[in-house]
C-alpha cells in the first residue's frame, strides 16, 4: 500500500513538472523543495551513464548535495527505496568538493561564482551530473540549471557540458528543457 501511495506521489509531481507549478521564486517553499527533489530523481532515470561510472552492477547510484541542502528531508523521502538502471539510489551531502567520492549526480549549492567555476573545473570528465539553480552555472560549464519563469521551475540544459563528460540525456528529457547554447564556437 505504501509503494501505491509513492507511486500516485510521483505521479501527480511528475503531473506538475511537466505542466508548470505556481511556486515563488524566493524563499524556497516546500513545495519548490519537493519539485526541485522529484526532478532530481527523474534526472537519474533519463541519463545514461558510461559503464565504468559503477564500480560493481549492484553499486548505489548517488545523489550528492554540495554546500547548503536546499531539499531537507523531501529529497530522502522521494529516493527512498527507488532505483535507477537497477542502482539503488542513495543521497550523500558533502561540505567540501575534496569529499565527493563516487557521485554521479551533484547539486552544486554555492554562491560565490569563483568557487562554483573551480569547483566544475575539477569535476570536469568524472561522469557526474552537476546541476544548480546559479545563474552563471551553465556558462562556467554546468550540465542543468533550474529557473523560474512564470512563477513555475523550469530547467534549462548545456548539452555540450553534458556530452564532454560522456553522459547521454534521453530525448524525452530534452523535450521538456530550455537549450543552452554556448558563445563558443
Amino acid at each position: 500500500m505504501k509503494r501505491f501511495i509513492k507511486k500516485i506521489y510521483f505521479i501527480c509531481l511528475a503531473f506538475i513538472l511537466i505542466y508548470g507549478t505556481a511556486v515563488k521564486a524566493q524563499p524556497p517553499t516546500a513545495m519548490e523543495k519537493q519539485v526541485k527533489a522529484v526532478f532530481l530523481f527523474n534526472f537519474t532515470q533519463f541519463t545514461e551513464w558510461p559503464a565504468n561510472a559503477f564500480s560493481s552492477p549492484e553499486a548505489p547510484l548517488v545523489i550528492g548535495i554540495l554546500g547548503d541542502d536546499p531539499f531537507g528531508k523531501y529529497i530522502d523521502e522521494v529516493i527512498a527505496g527507488e532505483k535507477a538502471n537497477n542502482h539503488p539510489l542513495v543521497v550523500k551531502r558533502y561540505s567540501s568538493e575534496e569529499d565527493i567520492k563516487n557521485c554521479h549526480v551533484l547539486f552544486i549549492n554555492i554562491s560565490e561564482s569563483n568557487k562554483q567555476k573551480q569547483v566544475l573545473s575539477g569535476l570536469k570528465n568524472e561522469g557526474i551530473l552537476t546541476i544548480s539553480d546559479q545563474s552563471t552555472f551553465l556558462k562556467q560549464g554546468g550540465m542543468i540549471r533550474f529557473f523560474t519563469k512564470d512563477n513555475k521551475i523550469q530547467f534549462q540544459i548545456n548539452p555540450d557540458a553534458v556530452k564532454s563528460d560522456n553522459l547521454i540525456i534521453s530525448s524525452k528529457l530534452l523535450r521538456l528543457a530550455s537549450i543552452y547554447k554556448s558563445d563558443k564556437k
